[in-house]
């Protein structure tokens, strides 16, 4: 049975992931590793949890000892929004941590997923249906990490033969987790404000089509990329996946109807709105498609029947 390691535990990705894992490989086979400032209360309850600075290879040697780890999902990472705000802390966590595990992975031979993002692109890329390989300039010190750390994972490979493995991941919409700093992140804080106020501001303005994805499907993928045998693969690193594309309107104009009175006004952030700009509107994934059968499950129309029924639910429960 695999001993699997989670950082980055607690963020968006990482709470939903670790309990996906844990219901396959049981609970007490799966780490979470999180900061101590961001804890999750389900991860915490129902399996082990250590707290984890990714900047310290010395804890991260601590636990590879204590549960004898065989593979990674490092998902430690200080998103866009907030990277621009603090871009050399954005290094420090994104590439040195990176570093670490790379590192910590190639003594004890341990298979390792990193995901990328969309954000791997800049303006200089096309916008739509990006091919997996093409120029990659990003304007963002977020995209610049991700950029660095799909060649850090190639090198890694390449040079010493860890088993390295991930995706580019889209704009992430989930029904579990608030926002987490992202410039996606409206596509998740609209359904919230729908169900709660009726009404939301959103700082992107209108006809920003974005690549995005709901979370069942990037927990598909996640998982599936570490099932398969890649001795086939012509990459190992930053497979393009796709599901859908839409613009804020376009996604207010689905939840209204479901939630007739519900209503959108804007009030533009310059600094997302410019980092949105140079971001893809769709990804061709047809090198995933091709390499393991990689299939999403959701569209929008989809995911806007399935969110407000659970959002329903589990703000009535809280009210209970």
């Amino acid at each position: 049975m695999k001993k699997i390691l989670v950082t980055g535990a607690s963020g968006q990705i990482g709470s939903e992931l670790t309990i996906t894992l844990r219901g396959i490989y049981g609970n007490n086979n799966v780490i979470a590793a999180y900061h101590k400032t961001k804890s999750c209360e389900q991860v915490a309850a129902s399996g082990p949890v250590e707290f984890l600075d990714c900047t310290d290879v010395n804890t991260i040697k601590a636990i590879f000892t204590k549960y004898k780890v065989d593979t990674i999902y490092h998902l430690a990472v200080l998103l866009s929004a907030v990277a621009e705000a603090q871009p050399q802390l954005a290094w420090d966590v994104n590439i040195n941590g990176l570093i670490n595990v790379l590192e910590i992975a190639r003594i004890h031979k341990c298979a390792v997923c990193v995901p990328s993002s969309i954000a791997a692109f800049g303006p200089g890329s096309p916008r739509q249906n990006v091919p997996q390989e093409t120029i990659q300039r990003p304007t963002t010190i977020y995209g610049i990490t991700k950029v660095s750390g799909e060649l850090l994972c190639d090198y890694y490979y390449g040079r010493f033969g860890v088993d390295t493995r991930g995706l580019r991941l889209p704009g992430i919409i989930s029904h579990m987790t608030l926002p987490g700093g992202g410039t996606t992140d409206y596509a998740v804080d609209i359904y919230y404000k729908a169900i709660t106020h009726k009404s939301y501001t959103c700082y992107l303005k209108p006809g920003t089509y974005l690549a995005m994805m709901y979370m069942p499907d990037v927990l598909k993928g996640m998982v599936s990329i570490m099932e398969v045998d890649p001795s086939k693969w012509k990459y190992r690193n930053a497979y393009n996946i796709n599901a859908m594309s839409f613009s804020p309107e376009e996604i207010a104009n689905e939840i209204k109807k479901h939630i007739p009175k519900f209503s959108i006004c804007y009030e533009i952030d310059p600094v997302r709105q410019a980092i949105a700009d140079t971001w893809p509107e769709s990804l061709d994934d047809s090198m995933a498609r091709k390499a393991w059968g990689w299939k999403p499950d959701y569209n929008l129309e989809s995911m806007t029947v399935d969110i407000p029924a659970r959002l329903s639910a589990k703000l009535k429960n809280k009210m209970d």
